[in-house]
């Protein structure tokens, strides 16, 4: 297993969002969306890309998810 943070793209985000329960709320400025959680107010923008979102973006994402990228990596396989 690589030691680097993975790179993910806009589609396996918003899976691992859905699959936390996390819906879209609104289109944020630009080509971002705003992903919110109601049971306890959470919410994070994630930019809708067909490309690669960045390492940085991502950790960035998992951070106001609060989950660590093994987690991540459990929601994708299933």
């Amino acid at each position: 297993m690589s030691r680097r943070f993975p790179v993910l793209r806009y589609r396996d985000v918003v899976k691992v969002a859905k699959k936390l329960g996390f819906y879209f709320c609104r289109q944020a400025k630009g080509s971002h969306e705003i992903w919110r959680r109601d049971e306890d107010g959470r919410q994070t923008t994630i930019p809708k890309s067909r490309k690669i979102i960045k390492r940085r973006t991502v950790k960035a994402i998992l951070e106001d998810f609060q989950i660590t990228i093994d987690k991540v990596r459990k929601l994708l396989k299933k």
